[in-house]
C-alpha cells in the first residue's frame, strides 16, 4: 500500500471508542422500560450497527417490532445529551493523528452516524477543526456499504479514491471502500461486529494496533 494523501477514519470504533456513552443511552432506556444497567462489554460488539445494534442487546428490539420507532427515538435524545460523557479519541491513536498532523498527512472522517450526532461529538472532543472532511449521514446519501459518502469526502478533498486509504472495524467500511475503488484498512483495535473474523472481510490490508496503521502510512 502506497502512502495515502488522506486517512479516512470510520468514527465509532475505529477513530473513537463511542461505546461507553452508547451503552449509557442504552440503559436509559432500559430504565424506561424497568430493567437494570447491562455491562458496556456486552454493548461493545453492537456499537458500530447504531440504534439497531444497541437496542437488540438493550432490549431484543428488531426495526421491525411495533415498539422500535419509539425507543429508537428516546436512544438517541439520551445520546444526543450524554453524547461526550465519556467518550474519547482511542488513547493510542491520538499519537498516530499528531503525527500525521506533523507530517501534513490530512486525516478525516466517514461514518453512518447520522451528521446532526456526528458534528456535536467532533466538537465536544475538539476534532472538527483537526479533521480535513466530516461526512455523517445526511437525507439523499446512501450509508455504507454503499460508496457514496466515501466518494463524497473524495469530493470535498479534491483527491481520487485512490489517494486515500479508509480504515474501518466494520464489514461494512471494507465493502464501502471497494465499491469506491479505495484501498481499505481493517481497524483490529475496533469493535468489530458480528461479521465473522476480520480476515474474512476483504480487506486490503490489516493493522491490529495504531501503531501498525502508523507504519502503513509511513
Amino acid at each position: 500500500m502506497t502512502t495515502p494523501k488522506c486517512v479516512l477514519f470510520d468514527l465509532d470504533g475505529t477513530l473513537v471508542d463511542t461505546a461507553p456513552d452508547l451503552a449509557y443511552a442504552a440503559n436509559c432506556v432500559r430504565a424506561e422500560a424497568g430493567r437494570p444497567a447491562l455491562p458496556v462489554a456486552l454493548y461493545r460488539p453492537a456499537a458500530s450497527a447504531g440504534a439497531r445494534g444497541l437496542l437488540k442487546v438493550a432490549l431484543d428490539l428488531a426495526p421491525d417490532h411495533a415498539e422500535f420507532p419509539a425507543r429508537r427515538e428516546r436512544f438517541l435524545e439520551h445520546y444526543r445529551q450524554n453524547i461526550a460523557r465519556e467518550s474519547c479519541v482511542f488513547p493510542e491513536l491520538e499519537p498516530v493523528l499528531r503525527d500525521f498532523e506533523r507530517r501534513g498527512l490530512r486525516w478525516g472522517v466517514v461514518t453512518n452516524k447520522p451528521a446532526w450526532l456526528t458534528q456535536p461529538l467532533l466538537q465536544a472532543l475538539k476534532l472538527s477543526t483537526r479533521a480535513a472532511c466530516a461526512i455523517g449521514m445526511v437525507e439523499g446519501l446512501a450509508p455504507k456499504p454503499a460508496p457514496d459518502s466515501l466518494l463524497r469526502a473524495c469530493r470535498e478533498l479534491d483527491l481520487s479514491p485512490q489517494d486515500c486509504i479508509y480504515v474501518g472495524d466494520d464489514k461494512r467500511d471494507i465493502l464501502a471502500a471497494r465499491a469506491a475503488g479505495m484501498p481499505s484498512v481493517g481497524a483490529g483495535w475496533g469493535y468489530l461486529g458480528e461479521d465473522g473474523p476480520i480476515e474474512s472481510w476483504g480487506a486490503d490490508t490489516l493493522a491490529q494496533t495504531p501503531a501498525e496503521l502508523a507504519r502503513l502510512c509511513a
